[in-house]
């Protein structure tokens, strides 16, 4: 089941310029590397950047950080759109990030992580218990012709907010 401000930030995330506008005060980064959601929802979000001027290292691909950025974007949404259904205050930080680096990213890089109920189920977890919970997560990137170029694991801690 959707709830209202699930279905609110799951058009924000879908709608390029919603998205452009939200990240302009919540994520300038977004739009200074030119990331974009290619699609999001409660199970899965997909994003994507390219090897540009900004983004670039001095090898000639797409700087690991910016690669990095797009990853955790593609987890953080669906953190975002899980949490967009409570009532109460949960807090929510990445404590580890693991990578690996398969090839250079000379092109654009697209991320997915298809992890959203294993996020949900942690969360609907911390609601329940008033325990803080950990869940990793991870997000593949691969290039226009479909080859991994890095794959993330991000380590969300969620708990609820002191009142």
């Amino acid at each position: 089941m959707v709830s209202k401000n699930q279905e609110k930030l799951i058009k924000i995330f879908n709608s390029g310029i919603l998205f452009k506008y939200f990240s302009l005060f919540k994520l300038p980064m977004v739009l200074i590397t030119g990331m974009k959601i290619i699609k999001a929802n409660q199970q899965t979000c997909i994003t994507s950047v390219r090897y540009k001027y900004l983004n670039k290292n001095p090898f000639r691909s797409t700087y690991f950080a910016v690669l990095g950025m797009a990853a955790e974007l593609s987890t953080g949404v669906l953190a975002m759109i899980s949490l967009g259904q409570q009532a109460s205050g949960i807090a929510f930080i990445i404590t580890r990030m693991k990578s690996e680096f398969h090839k250079k990213a000379r092109g654009r890089t697209t991320f997915k992580c298809e992890e959203g109920k294993k996020i949900s189920k942690a969360i609907r977890q911390v609601e329940v218990m008033n325990e803080p919970m950990t869940v990793s997560v991870t997000s593949l990137g691969r290039d226009d012709d479909g080859e991994l170029v890095a794959s993330f694991e991000f380590e969300w801690s969620f708990k609820k907010r002191e009142k």
